[in-house]
């Protein structure tokens, strides 16, 4: 993760997060709130497209993380983000 928050790489849910493989769930939840409370659209009317952007990504990652199925398909490289 680099100093602003962005996740590095781009596409790691771990790293837009800024948790370790190995985070607990109380973890990934800890991390959750955290960033999206720092990058909700309401809270940053002045940059408001990117912090769009950034919360729709805190989102996608948590809804993996936090649900241990996805997890662990996720965790095996073979999760798939357009199958529901």
């Amino acid at each position: 993760m680099d100093p602003t928050g962005a996740p590095s790489g781009g596409s790691c849910y771990y790293s837009c997060l800024g948790i370790r493989p190995s985070a607990s769930s109380s973890e990934i939840r800890a991390a959750y709130r955290k960033l999206a409370l720092k990058w909700h659209p309401d809270r940053n009317p002045n940059a408001a497209g990117e912090a769009k952007g950034r919360f729709q990504r805190i989102q996608e990652a948590y809804s993996v993380l936090s649900d241990e199925d996805k997890r662990a398909l996720y965790d095996a490289g073979a999760f798939d983000p357009f199958v529901r």
